[in-house]
C-alpha cells in the first residue's frame, strides 16, 4: 500500500524559526549596528538580495518596528543558557570572530548604547562608571527625554598625572545630554597614596553627598577593567597603577576591576590592598542598585566576567556572541 504524506509540520516550524532567527540578526547587524546591506551579506555569506528579503521579512513580521524586538518565545541558545546558568539577562550581540578587538568593542558600545534607553526613566539616580567601554558607549547614545533624572560618577578619575576632570566630564556630559539629566561628578583621586586620606574624605559632608547618591542607585551602568585586554582598561593605560601596584594585585588573584574595585576569580575583594585606597563603591553598595548593566567586549575579559558574575555584580548582560559562546561552553 502506497501511502502520500504531507509536509512534517515540525520540519515547517524549524524552517519558520530558522528563517526568523535570520531575519532577526540581519536587522540588528543593519538597525543596531548600521552595517550595510553588502557588508551583511559578507558576514552571513549570502547575497545581497536575500539579505534585503531578510530585512523585509522582519519588518513585514514585526520584528523590527522602530526599534528591534527579540519575539519572548525565541530567545537565542546563548541567551537562554546564561539566564537558566547564571540568573542575568543577557543581549548577544552578534559579530564575526575575525572582527579586531577595536571593532568589536566599536559594535558592542553601539549596540549596548541603543539597548540602553529601555532601561532610563525619568526620576532615577543612574550611576556610571568611567573606561574605556563606557567612553565608546557614550559616543552613540540615542536622546530621550527624561526628567529628574541623575547620572552620578562611581569613582574618581584622577591620578599623578591628570586631574583626570575633562575625560570624566566629557564622558558623564554625553549620558547627561542624551537623557536631559543633571550630572554629579565626583572629583576625587581614582586612588589616594593614603587609605587614612580616604577615610578622612569619606566623613567630609560633600563627599557623603555623593556617597549617599551612589547608595540610592536605581541602575548602574559598567564595563570591565581587565589586565589582559588588548583594548586595555583606561585604568591599565592613563597612569593610575605602578610596577608595585601590579605586582600586588598579581601576588592577590586580582582578574578585574568594576568602577577601580579588584576582585578576584571568585568575586572576593578582602585582602586586596590597592581596595583601601579605591574610591570605586564597595560591591555591597554596588549590589543594591536593582538594574546591574554591564558591558563587555572581547574574550580577553573572560576571567573578568566570571568573576564578576561570580561576585552577582550583573543583573544585565550585554556581550559581543564570541565572548558569550566561551562564557557557557567552559
Amino acid at each position: 500500500m502506497n501511502e502520500k504524506h504531507g509536509p512534517n509540520p515540525a520540519e515547517g516550524a524549524a524552517t519558520v524559526s530558522d528563517k526568523t532567527r535570520e531575519a532577526l540578526r540581519a536587522a540588528h547587524l543593519y538597525y543596531m549596528q548600521d552595517l550595510t546591506m553588502d557588508a551583511i551579506a559578507h558576514e552571513l555569506h549570502t547575497s545581497r538580495s536575500s539579505v534585503s528579503r531578510l530585512l523585509s521579512h522582519a519588518r513585514a513580521s514585526g520584528l523590527v518596528e522602530i526599534s528591534i524586538h527579540s519575539p519572548h518565545d525565541l530567545p537565542s541558545r546563548i541567551e537562554q543558557e546564561i539566564l537558566t546558568r547564571f540568573g542575568i539577562v543577557a543581549h548577544v550581540v552578534p559579530v564575526p570572530d575575525h572582527a579586531s578587538d577595536v571593532d568589536r568593542l566599536d559594535r558592542v558600545a553601539l549596540s549596548a548604547a541603543r539597548i540602553l534607553g529601555r532601561f532610563v526613566d525619568s526620576n532615577q539616580v543612574i550611576g556610571v562608571a568611567w573606561g574605556s567601554t563606557m567612553s565608546a558607549m557614550s559616543r552613540h547614545l540615542v536622546p530621550k527625554s527624561t526628567h529628574n533624572t541623575e547620572i552620578v560618577q562611581l569613582n574618581g578619575a584622577g591620578n599623578g598625572r591628570t586631574t583626570g576632570i575633562v575625560y570624566a566630564s566629557e564622558l558623564l556630559r554625553r549620558f547627561g545630554d542624551a537623557f536631559g539629566a543633571r550630572v554629579q561628578q565626583f572629583p576625587v583621586p581614582a586612588f589616594f597614596d593614603d587609605p587614612a586620606t580616604r577615610r578622612a574624605f569619606w566623613r567630609e559632608r560633600s563627599t557623603q553627598r555623593l556617597l549617599d547618591l551612589q547608595a540610592g542607585m536605581d541602575v548602574a551602568i559598567f564595563g570591565l577593567g581587565s589586565p589582559f585586554a588588548e583594548v586595555p582598561s583606561h585604568v591599565y593605560q592613563g597612569g593610575y597603577l605602578d610596577p608595585a601596584d601590579y605586582d600586588g594585585l598579581s601576588r592577590e588573584g586580582a582578574v578585574g576591576d568594576v568602577a577601580t574595585v579588584f576582585y578576584r576569580a571568585d568575586g572576593s575583594t578582602d585582602g586586596i590592598a590597592l581596595n583601601e585606597r579605591a574610591t570605586g563603591p564597595d560591591f555591597a553598595v554596588l549590589r543594591r542598585a536593582p538594574r546591574r548593566i554591564c558591558v563587555v567586549s572581547g574574550r580577553a575579559k573572560l576571567a573578568s566576567l566570571r568573576g564578576a558574575l561570580a561576585a552577582h555584580l550583573i543583573t544585565d548582560l550585554i556581550v559581543d556572541e564570541g565572548t558569550a559562546r566561551a562564557l557557557v561552553e567552559h
